[in-house]
């Protein structure tokens, strides 16, 4: 072991390559100040366990940082009222430099759908241009794909669209158990082993004591499957599960 007084003031090579950058490749990472007052106010975060007076985007810095870390090539996006997710992992791609996000979304409303159909349906996804227009503003117009379908019409033409398997998954559609197990399912079949699945709203209690929520009792099913999962949950908020995929063989278990 190096004993010398400077050993821990040295500079590593990564960041000395990252000082020597031309200034403005080095403010070419999204996440500043800007953007995330941007976030805030145009892709509206909710259940993250977010804090916009400081600031913090929650887990909003978990999904970019996972998208930085992992270098996924296919990330798919199921449900977002205003595009938060979306947009935190479709800027971990831009700043990659590689790789494409399909989202999946019918636009529904409450207003319009009633709560049968989706519960914070905003109806933000119906106008191609305006959908160009809000991912545009982060430089994401060339990264996200929009599919204004249910999850179903979606993954029943998933070989039409001639799209790769999928490194990362996030589910946030209609949390029914029933919809959850179907769109967790239907990723499991689409994915490589080794993705990362992530389930948003794993903490709302009240609407799984109601019965209108089963993503926790769906996370149950998924942890006693510890061949072919491996599963942490983030119980802050409205909640986030982590997901490994360990196995990709079929699977198809009893509802």
């Amino acid at each position: 072991m190096r004993s010398d007084r400077n050993f821990f003031l040295e500079v590593p090579p990564a960041m000395l390559r990252f000082q020597n950058l031309p200034a403005q490749e080095q403010s070419q990472f999204s996440l500043n100040l800007e953007v995330i007052q941007e976030i805030f106010e145009h892709a509206k975060p909710l259940g993250h366990n977010e804090k916009a007076p400081n600031l913090n985007l929650g887990f909003g810095f978990i999904y970019y940082g996972l998208v930085r870390a992992l270098r996924p090539k296919h990330v798919l996006v199921i449900g977002s009222g205003h595009g938060f997710s979306v947009i935190c992992l479709a800027l971990g791609l831009k700043d990659n430099k590689e790789g494409r996000l399909s989202f999946v979304d019918p636009s529904y409303s409450l207003v319009k759908n009633g709560p049968l159909k989706t519960i914070g349906g905003q109806n933000n996804w119906s106008d191609p241009e305006a959908v160009r227009i809000r991912f545009a503003r982060f430089g994401l117009e060339n990264v996200v794909q929009h599919f204004k379908a249910t999850s179903a019409q979606f993954f029943s033409n998933y070989d039409a669209y001639n799209l790769p398997k999928i490194h990362m998954a996030f589910i946030d559609g209609n949390h029914s158990y029933k919809d959850v197990r179907a769109d967790f399912l239907a990723v499991h079949r689409h994915c490589v082993k080794n993705a990362y699945i992530l389930l948003h709203d794993t903490n709302i209690y009240i609407r799984e004591i109601l019965n209108h929520s089963g993503v926790k009792r769906w996370l149950n099913q998924i942890r006693s499957q510890p061949g072919r999962f491996e599963a942490v949950n983030i119980p802050f908020d409205s909640g986030v599960a982590l997901i490994r995929v360990r196995n990709t063989a079929p699977w198809d278990p009893a509802p």
